[in-house]
């Protein structure tokens, strides 16, 4: 046997329950096109193209090339760009391998599916959208979300908190994120793309006695690139 020629395993990225068979499927390296399935504007086709956003965003982490797809009305993709999410891309059919975000109504496709419960709450909400973008992800994907005063409030609140922490926390010695913390953070994300849990690491992370500030900023900054809520948007003008 030749150098070099033993078998290789590619490593997990993902591990995702299929909204069709009910089963987990691990999700490994290799070119993947995100299909978001939308009709309509509201709250919860917005909600299906948030969390494909994000699964993108994860499988990026996981350094796996994305495409997104999704053929999103006019008044759906304002509202989509207002909460940061990525627009769609020219679809390549039978190149590489589909992962499907579905409404919880919506027939599945054949292939890989990941289904989001129907998300309620007006469209001309004066919050920020950031808000609306983190209050949405709070919740359990498979769970209904209702974007009423009290949970917009609640995620402005936590914004607001954070936002302020890191602009505290940048001017502090940097640190790498603890190695605890990073898999901890990997783990909630990579499990069924469990935000929900994410976000729990950012908040024992932030009452953490043993996490010097230079490290939760560094925590805060690289879970950013999977929630994209701006987190690091108040550094400079905090003093």
């Amino acid at each position: 046997m030749t150098s070099g020629s033993s078998p290789a395993y590619a490593r997990l990225v993902l591990r995702i329950t299929d909204a069709r068979s009910g089963e987990p499927v691990d999700i490994r390296p290799g070119l993947t096109r995100v299909h978001a399935h939308v009709a309509g504007a509201d709250t919860s086709a917005l909600r299906v193209l948030l969390v494909a956003d994000v699964l993108a965003r994860a499988l990026e982490l996981g350094r796996v090339p994305v495409v997104t797809v999704a053929d999103a009305s006019v008044a759906l993709r304002a509202r989509a760009d207002d909460l940061g999410i990525r627009r769609a891309e020219p679809d390549t059919p039978g190149v590489g391998r589909a992962l499907h975000v579905i409404g919880a109504q919506d027939t599945a496709p054949e292939g890989v599916c990941l289904e989001v419960a129907p998300a309620t709450g007006p469209a001309d909400s004066t919050a920020p959208s950031s808000a609306v973008r983190l209050a949405l992800l709070a919740r359990p994907r498979r769970d209904p979300v209702d974007l009423g005063p009290a949970a917009l409030a609640e995620a402005e609140g936590t914004l607001v908190r954070w936002r302020e922490a890191v602009a505290g926390w940048a001017t502090r010695p940097s640190r790498p994120v603890p190695d605890r913390v990073h898999n901890d953070l990997r783990a909630a994300w990579e499990d069924d793309l469990d935000l929900p849990a994410v976000l729990e690491v950012l908040r024992r992370v932030e009452n953490a006695d043993d996490v010097p500030d230079g490290a939760r900023f560094e925590t805060y900054a690289y879970a950013d690139r999977l929630l994209g809520l701006d987190l690091t948007r108040e550094i400079g003008a905090w003093t």
